[in-house]
């Protein structure tokens, strides 16, 4: 790799410059995070997709990778039945992806991670990336965000992970500080302490319910939001970004061959 060249994202070049780019040794970082979720009372709908970027830029600011445009939309079920939530079927979200890189791969792209700040969206991408890998031979690696950041866990004081929570929280308070409603922010544990401790995973949804079950959720958060703290988040984002860094070098040595 020419040390020269720098990140950049493919959205502020021009035809030309993505050609003179995309094909060999450029590796390709697709963001996917969702820009119309709910995320409680105190976050906005575009949490995951500001999270994609923030992280996705941190990347580029240690590495000369190609950031492709955000996927925005994609498998949210847990959370359709909130106001402006928006969710593509399992289908939908399979061919979006699927025919993404396809194009990506058609215009040169040889070497493509996905950096995944969703959940639900995490098996969907191993299906997809399971099977471009049998058509195509390209082996895609994912990054998701349910593995990211554990350096940093120990800063957090509530004992419940969820959703718009103490951690996700806290990184919005570093990266959009002026789009946290703070004051808005409440415990709100839903059911999840009554849940037994198995080895089986149940499917679940956010709801409003209190006879609900696992599902109950009266903000559409789940956690302590109101323990977040800028410190919190900067630590945990700063833990993300050093394993995606390492993680993309580990894997694209040659392409990556950073001083």
């Amino acid at each position: 790799m020419d040390n020269t060249v720098t990140c950049a994202w493919i959205e502020d070049l021009t035809w030309p410059e993505v050609e003179a780019r995309l094909p060999g040794d450029a590796v390709v970082v697709l963001p996917v995070g969702a820009i119309a979720k709910e995320h409680g009372p105190h976050l906005p709908m575009k949490t995951d997709w500001l999270l994609a970027r923030e992280l996705a830029g941190r990347v580029g600011a240690a590495l000369p990778v190609l950031i492709a445009p955000v996927i925005a939309f994609g498998y949210y079920p847990a959370f359709r039945h909130w106001p402006g939530s928006q969710h593509l079927g399992p289908e939908t979200f399979t061919a979006l992806v699927h025919d993404i890189i396809t194009g990506l791969i058609a215009q040169g792209a040889r070497h493509i991670a996905i950096v995944n700040t969703g959940v639900s969206t995490e098996p969907v991408l191993q299906v997809v990336t399971r099977e471009l890998y049998e058509s195509t031979g390209l082996r895609i690696p994912v990054a998701n965000i349910s593995r990211m950041g554990s350096t940093a866990a120990h800063l957090m004081e509530h004992d419940i992970d969820g959703h718009a929570d103490e951690e996700e929280t806290s990184m919005m308070l570093v990266i959009a500080p002026e789009l946290v409603r703070l004051d808005r922010a409440r415990r709100d544990d839903g059911n999840m302490r009554d849940a037994p401790a198995t080895v089986f995973r149940q499917p679940s949804a956010f709801r409003n319910d209190p006879d609900g079950g696992i599902d109950h959720s009266a903000t559409g958060a789940r956690g302590d939001p109101s323990l977040a703290t800028p410190e919190k988040g900067e630590a945990a984002l700063a833990a993300m970004a050093a394993e995606l860094i390492e993680g993309l070098v580990a894997l694209f040595p040659d392409q990556l061959d950073v001083p």
